[in-house]
C-alpha cells in the first residue's frame, strides 16, 4: 500500500471500519476520528508500519507516540500498571486522558514507539469510530495527531487531508471531532506523584518541571498555521485575520458565549481558517486560563511560538 499516492476517504460505517482494519493488518496508514482530535493509527507491533508515520507526518524521531487501547486488559500487556494509574484510568477511560507508564519489557511494541524511552504513553480513546476499530484489531495501534508534524491539528477529515493527502492510505471520515484538543498527558512516577505533561480537557495531577520530552505535545514550536500569531488580541491590526472569543467578534470566534468547552471543540478549525485567509497573519482573542482554557493557551502559546 505504501506506493499508492492518493488517499482513500471512506465513510466510518461498518463496511469503513473493516477495510480499515485490513489496511492496518497489513501495515497501512489510516487517519481516524477520536474524541479529540483525528488520530493517524498504524500498527504499534510492526517497526515498519510505525516508520511510515514518522515519514508521513515528518515527525522527529525523539518525539514519542501514543498507543491506543481498547482498554486496561489490553494496556496491562504493554505497561507496569500501579495501582495508581489504575485508579486514574477506571475514573478516566474510556476518555481523552493519556498516561505515561513504565514499558513492559515483553510489550512487544516497536521501539520507534516509544521513541528510545523506558515508558510508554497509553489511551483508550471515547469515540465509536476508533473503539470499533481497537475492538477488530488485535494489535495496538499507535496514533499520534493525522497532520504534518507541527501545524494545526486535524478535527474534520478535510483537515487531514490538507496535509496528509497522498501520503497515507484511508481516511475513516466520521465528521468533525467533539472535544477539538488533544488529550491530556500525565506521568505516574515511581513516587506516587501524577505529573501533568501537556494540558487538555482532563484536569489531573501537578504540572512539573520540563525533565525533556518524555510525550507528544512538548515541543515549543507545534500546531502552528504557517503564518505570524498574534494573542491576546482585542482587536485586529492591519493584515491580520481576528479570531475572536466572547466580547471580541473577529472574523470568526472560539466562542461569541465566552464558552471554553466550545472554544476547544472549534480551536483548531479556527486555527484551519486563519490559514487559508488571504491576511498574512492571525490575531486571536483572549482565552481564560481556567479549566480546558489552559489547554487552550497552551497550543496557541505553541502556535504562536
Amino acid at each position: 500500500m505504501s506506493g499508492k499516492n492518493v488517499t482513500e476517504v471512506v465513510a466510518a460505517g461498518l463496511e469503513g471500519i473493516a477495510r480499515a482494519a485490513r489496511c492496518l493488518e497489513s501495515g497501512g496508514l489510516v487517519a481516524v476520528p477520536t474524541e479529540t482530535v483525528y488520530g493517524l493509527a498504524a500498527r504499534a507491533d510492526r517497526p515498519e508500519a510505525v516508520a511510515r508515520i514518522y515519514a508521513a507526518k515528518g515527525r522527529p524521531d525523539f518525539n514519542p507516540l501514543i498507543v491506543h487501547v481498547a482498554g486496561l486488559t489490553q494496556a496491562e500487556r504493554l505497561a507496569d500498571i500501579s495501582s495508581l494509574a489504575r485508579t486514574l484510568a477506571e475514573a478516566h477511560w474510556p476518555g481523552p486522558l493519556t498516561l505515561v507508564l513504565p514499558r513492559r519489557k515483553d510489550a512487544g511494541l516497536a521501539e520507534a514507539v516509544t521513541a528510545g524511552l523506558p515508558t510508554i504513553a497509553l489511551r483508550a480513546p471515547d469515540h465509536p469510530v476508533m473503539r470499533a476499530l481497537l475492538e477488530r484489531c488485535d494489535f495496538p495501534l499507535a496514533a499520534p495527531s493525522a497532520n504534518r508534524s507541527g501545524f494545526i491539528s486535524p478535527t474534520t477529515a478535510a483537515h487531514v487531508l490538507a496535509s496528509l493527502d497522498g501520503r497515507i492510505d484511508m481516511v475513516l471520515d466520521g465528521g468533525a471531532t467533539s472535544a477539538g484538543v488533544e488529550s491530556t498527558i500525565v506521568a505516574v512516577r515511581a513516587d506516587g506523584s501524577v505529573e501533568e505533561l501537556r494540558p487538555g480537557p482532563v484536569q489531573v495531577g501537578t504540572r512539573g518541571a520540563a525533565r525533556g520530552i518524555e510525550a507528544p505535545g512538548q515541543l515549543a514550536s507545534h500546531y502552528a498555521p504557517g503564518k505570524p500569531v498574534r494573542l491576546n488580541a482585542l482587536a485586529a491590526q492591519d493584515g491580520e485575520f481576528l479570531i475572536g472569543f466572547g466580547a471580541v467578534a473577529g472574523d470568526v470566534t472560539l466562542s461569541a458565549s465566552g464558552d471554553c468547552t466550545e472554544a476547544a471543540a472549534r480551536l483548531y478549525a479556527c486555527l484551519h481558517e486563519g490559514a487559508r485567509a488571504a491576511a498574512p497573519r492571525i490575531a486571536v482573542a483572549p482565552v481564560p486560563e481556567h479549566g480546558v482554557g489552559r489547554a487552550i493557551n497552551d497550543r496557541l502559546r505553541r502556535a504562536a511560538a
